[in-house]
């Protein structure tokens, strides 16, 4: 009973919270994209779609709050905007209505993004820094929703001192159930300069989230690494997810929480055996152009670990005051972020050469902090601090690109980095 009530409180809150989306954005920017004839309080009549070369109608339908028989919210229709653009499929999508005297015919627009995308291949790890090369990625494979995408990349500092191939592949659906999936596959050949070893190893995980209700989903992520020398490190991790933010890509309001633990060693421990819990919260809240985001993780490390597996932090994914450093590390660590980002400009779509895509720009600033220690419990040695400030570029794909420049009193001077996605996300794969 206080498991159905929970879950019950928690759709309600949801629900207000996509709400007050509507109130504090749509007004101001996304109300363009609906005609005027679409008013609230008349019944569907039919619903048709323009722009889809390559998407299946039914990946945009499993989206829609709007159908025949219904009748017709402006609120909904904002609502299914947003999560038609966290599909990352379309530059734009807007709706234009045809009235008469029994009711509304709706036409969704749609521009699609260019599904096909050669183009470099960039990451930032704390151990190889910028890492550049060659990706091709398909966005809407067989026009399903699936991802795939094959990169190579080297280090830049030293020239060809690491490598690393990957494929990745997802959807959030996986023959028409609700089941998102994400599979990946790296080929890692480089020195660590952190950890201080050749990082000579292969990596596959699998991640599947079943959902039970549109916004909680029960996790299961196996893995298997192999590290050259070392031997094999298996795990499998149980997690569930709650996830209420109004988009994917480029959330403004809404709350991330997941809470997940992992077995290292879960089949046979010759290499490692211990369990990793972990927290992950993120809460957005906006007040016109200016959002609000607070964050934090939690990992905790329990049991037998090796050095190739130290946590370290510093640089744009992480603590933007510091610079990462081999000297400082540890099994657990707590991570917190507080930051407001002013929407200097709101997603927008635009065209080059035939290509469609969609860039929007935002100022931020912001402050953090953490533990990183061994022992079981932290003290205040095992703390540091910094402010930060700089620019994003929301772009499609890699989510944005972050431009920052961070200080803290125990780091000495101001620190320039440049990162790619959310920080929230980078940090939680930053070491591969």
């Amino acid at each position: 009973m206080q498991g159905a009530f929970f879950v019950s409180t928690f759709e309600q809150m949801n629900r207000i919270l996509l709400s007050l989306t509507v109130l504090f954005f749509a007004a101001a920017n996304a109300f363009s994209a609906v005609s005027d004839a679409c008013t609230d309080g008349k019944k569907i009549l039919n619903v048709r779609y323009s722009g889809l070369k390559e998407t299946k109608p039914h990946v945009v339908e499993r989206e829609l709050l709007n159908a025949p028989g219904q009748i017709f919210s402006v609120e909904n229709f904002h609502i299914e905007k947003l999560n038609l653009e966290s599909l990352d499929l379309f530059s734009d999508v807007s709706l234009v209505c045809t009235e008469s005297a029994d009711g509304l015919d709706l036409e969704y627009r749609f521009t699609e993004l260019w599904h096909w995308i050669p183009s470099p291949a960039g990451k930032k790890t704390d151990q190889d820094g910028w890492m550049l090369g060659l990706a091709l990625a398909h966005l809407n494979v067989a026009g399903e929703d699936v991802r795939v995408e094959a990169q190579y990349r080297t280090s830049l500092s030293p020239l060809f001192d690491a490598k690393e191939f990957a494929i990745y592949a997802s959807s959030p659906w996986l023959l028409g159930l609700p089941l998102s999936w994400n599979f990946e596959f790296l080929r890692t050949d480089s020195w660590d300069a952190l950890r201080n070893f050749y990082d000579r190893s292969w990596y596959a995980h699998l991640e599947i989230g079943a959902r039970l209700l549109k916004n909680v989903s029960l996790l299961w992520a196996p893995s298997y690494r192999y590290v050259q020398k070392y031997g094999s490190v298996p795990d499998l991790g149980l997690g569930v997810l709650l996830d209420a933010r109004d988009s994917k890509v480029d959330p403004h309001l809404g709350a991330y929480e997941e809470f997940r633990v992992t077995r290292y060693g879960v089949f046979y421990a010759d290499v490692e055996d211990y369990v990793e819990y972990l927290w992950d919260n993120r809460l957005y809240f906006p007040v016109g152009r200016l959002i609000t985001g607070a964050s934090s993780l939690l990992r905790y490390r329990p049991g037998t670990q090796m050095f190739f597996d130290r946590l370290h932090q510093g640089g744009a994914n992480t603590l933007r005051g510091f610079d990462p450093d081999s000297s400082i590390h540890g099994r657990h660590e707590a991570i917190w972020n507080v930051e407001e980002r002013f929407v200097l400009l709101e997603r927008r779509p635009f065209s080059v050469l035939g290509a469609n895509l969609f860039w929007g720009v935002q100022l931020v600033a912001g402050v953090e902090g953490s533990f990183l220690w061994d022992s079981t419990t932290p003290d205040w040695s095992d703390y540091r601090q910094s402010v930060y400030g700089g620019i994003h570029f929301i772009i499609p794909a890699l989510d944005r690109i972050r431009i920052e420049a961070g200080y803290s009193p125990d780091g000495g001077k101001i620190k320039a980095s440049v990162g790619l996605y959310d920080k929230n996300t980078s940090m939680r794969w930053r070491s591969r």
